[in-house]
């Protein structure tokens, strides 16, 4: 691991002005390119303390050997450079958004003598003309199907069009009239062109013009009672219509744009592209990437633009397919820093001006919220992807095992999280993960009592000693602590085996943390193989020492920081540093995320349910039946304010008397609800209890 300080350009070296640069490895290798404004004061902060850089960049410095720079006379030329650099070199840690093989095209062969349809996946080849990318390849299929019968045009491959024309008969589809069957000279290479640049035109959009024209013929056919021709061309309408069903229209002036959203969190992020072209979705693209620095949704915006612009301009102009590859406007969630040089440099793409602005509201707003789901949704399946894959948990929980020394890998997991606004409503969660897999059954949930005056780590160890107190209650009468090393962790078949009541060993004892009553795992009977909690240091060390004085010495304990995602050991200075793309970093993050989420529901409930009460306590004569009963109704505290007298009457058994009671406790001002209330539910969760989220 290389130091950067022993290759850091001395002080004023470096100009203050725009260019690109460069990191460079002991090998020589490029391995990171960048533009900035102002070079002296961007690479100054790749040299600042190292424990202040995200993860990646870290990494980036500490595999670097060198830094060069160029200096550049503007911004736009920064940008051309820096995308230039970055497709010569290939630098390991710059994000590339390639069009992968994944995303299949329609492409029509316009350099041959007689043009051929396909679906392709691949680079781009000259000559040829490409329609998408689009999600799946059934779906141009599917549409190629529905249009062949309007514009029969040569699908086939080049050997059996060869065979056809040599032995003279066209193949199945130019008997059934989706072929016009050029192989065996049924139409000429001009009447053949011509059949595939309507097509091509109906594909770009322009297809009012195709339907009145052949709604014209159609009419004229009728007139001149050539009915069998006006029935063909009735039904061509008809499979141009159905085609373009498939299209909807989600922009109705016809825009030519391209709608940009992302999902992220601190390590990653999702990327969606829909492509809108005569206010029609023509295609759609997405990726997920690696955070290669500290970065917000605007300088994703940035990094984006340039990248994926500059790469379909180069493939555009590889395939010499004479269309501009930048729509006239690009919707995007937030405009970042310098969008004017941005603006620019597309215009330049483009050839000529294109506008780059955040939709506000409208058709355009409604379309950019659909891309951000389906962004969200692309993570989503990224993320469960990862968690799904025994491979990858298998190699997470070795992970695991290797960076903090354990005995043996961490089979169980459980991560405790703690919840509150400004010190009030404090509350944590326990979820646990067994083999890299969440056991909702399991999560517990915590009112936290002495130890919320105290903060995060005076919570974070009373929740410690609070479970694992019960724990060794419960497990005391089956084996007195410390003498079972080997029966710590029940999962998979030993915890199915443990659910039936006629479990037991050979003499017919339950084993430990059974109970023998009900056959059943005792709540608390199992402690993990390691204990994570959200927090640094402090909180690591809370829970070591409130471990310690509980006898415990088996359980593991490390605190996951959220900043920089640095693992930190009891008592020890400096933190453990796993891998950006590591397995056992994954895993540690999603326990981590699972608890906050817990136990932020859980707090979310409780708040709303003290301000309702403190609001609807004070009205007299109304009890806790009719309190729920005007919540149900109504929803929210918010929306009973609201209503009338006359409408909170409606409210089965709520009289008049009771209504204006409600009505005058409200406009008092008591209370404030921010969150909508919900009914107090039946046992709910509290100290140590469960609710199986």
């Amino acid at each position: 691991m290389a130091d950067p300080s022993a290759y850091r350009p001395a002080p004023g070296t470096v100009p203050d002005a725009p260019g690109v640069y460069r990191f460079i490895d002991d090998g020589g290798r490029v391995i990171y390119v960048g533009k900035a404004k102002s070079l002296r004061s961007r690479l100054a902060s790749y040299f600042a303390d190292l424990s202040g850089l995200h993860p990646r960049t870290r990494q980036m410095v500490t595999s670097a050997g060198a830094v060069r720079w160029t200096v550049v006379r503007t911004e736009v030329e920064a940008l051309q450079l820096e995308y230039s650099w970055i497709k010569e070199y290939d630098p390991r840690f710059n994000v590339r958004y390639r069009d992968d093989k994944s995303y299949p095209v329609l492409a029509v062969t316009l350099h041959e003598e007689f043009p051929r349809l396909h679906v392709y996946r691949g680079p781009r080849r000259k000559g040829v003309r490409y329609f998408g990318p689009y999600a799946h390849a059934w779906a141009i299929r599917d549409t190629l199907d529905t249009l062949l019968r309007v514009f029969p045009a040569r699908t086939c491959s080049h050997g059996v069009f060869k065979r056809h024309s040599q032995i003279g008969r066209p193949c199945l589809l130019g008997y059934i009239g989706k072929c016009s069957a050029p192989c065996v000279g049924r139409v000429d290479a001009d009447e053949h062109r011509a059949i595939v640049d309507d097509f091509c035109d109906f594909l770009a959009g322009k297809t009012d013009s195709l339907m009145r024209k052949l709604d014209r013929e159609m009419r004229q056919a009728s007139e001149g009672l050539e009915f069998e021709r006006a029935a063909r061309l009735r039904d061509d309408l008809e499979a141009l219509r159905r085609a373009m069903e498939r299209q909807a229209v989600v922009l109705g002036d016809g825009t030519d744009a391209d709608v940009v959203a992302f999902a992220e969190d601190d390590l990653a992020a999702a990327v969606q592209v829909f492509h809108v072209r005569g206010g029609r979705v023509r295609g759609q693209r997405g990726w997920v990437i690696d955070k290669v620095e500290e970065v917000d949704t605007a300088q994703l915006t940035a990094q984006f633009l340039s990248q994926f612009y500059g790469e379909q301009a180069a493939l555009a102009e590889q395939a010499d397919s004479g269309g501009s590859p930048v729509p006239r406007e690009v919707l995007v969630p937030q405009l970042p820093e310098g969008s004017e040089t941005i603006t620019t440099w597309l215009g330049e793409l483009r050839g000529s001006k294109v506008q780059l602005r955040v939709p506000q509201r409208g058709d355009k707003r409604t379309l950019m919220d659909t891309v951000e789901r389906n962004a969200k949704e692309a993570f989503q399946q990224y993320k469960l992807r990862r968690a799904g894959d025994l491979t990858a948990r298998s190699a997470a929980l070795q992970e695991l095992q290797e960076a903090l020394a354990l005995d043996s890998a961490p089979l169980r997991v459980e991560c405790i999280d703690v919840s509150h606004v400004q010190g009030t409503d404090v509350v944590a969660s326990l979820v646990v993960f067994e083999d890299g897999v969440a056991r909702k059954s399991e999560y517990r949930r915590f009112a936290v009592r002495q130890g919320a005056d105290g903060g995060d780590v005076a919570s974070i160890a009373e929740v410690v000693r609070r479970r694992f107190a019960r724990y060794l209650k419960e497990t005391e009468s089956a084996t007195p602590l410390g003498t079972q090393p080997d029966a710590t962790v029940a999962t998979g078949q030993d915890r199915a085996d443990a659910q039936r009541p006629e479990a037991g060993n050979a003499d017919g004892e339950q084993p430990p943390g059974i109970d023998p009553e009900t056959g059943r795992p005792r709540k608390f009977a199992y402690p993990p193989n390691l204990l994570v909690v959200d927090g640094g240091g402090p909180q690591a060390n809370a829970a070591a020492d409130t471990l310690s004085e509980l006898g415990i010495t088996d359980v593991a304990v490390v605190g996951l920081a959220k900043r920089l995602e640095e693992v930190w050991l009891p008592a020890e200075p400096d933190p453990v540093i796993l891998g950006r793309t590591s397995e056992a970093l994954y895993l540690l993050q999603r326990v981590r995320d699972e608890a906050h989420r817990f136990a932020v529901a859980y707090h979310r409930q409780k708040r709303s349910k003290s301000m309702t009460n403190s609001t609807l306590d004070s009205v007299p004569g109304l009890g806790s039946t009719r309190k729920t009963a005007l919540l149900k109704h109504f929803g929210s505290l918010r929306k009973l304010r609201r209503a009338s007298i006359e409408e909170i009457i409606e409210v089965p058994g709520v009289g008049r008397h009771t209504a204006e009671a409600v009505r005058a406790a409200l406009a008092s001002g008591g209370g404030s609800a921010s969150v909508p209330a919900q009914p107090p539910a039946d046992g709910e969760a509290q100290d140590d209890e469960g609710d199986g989220q």
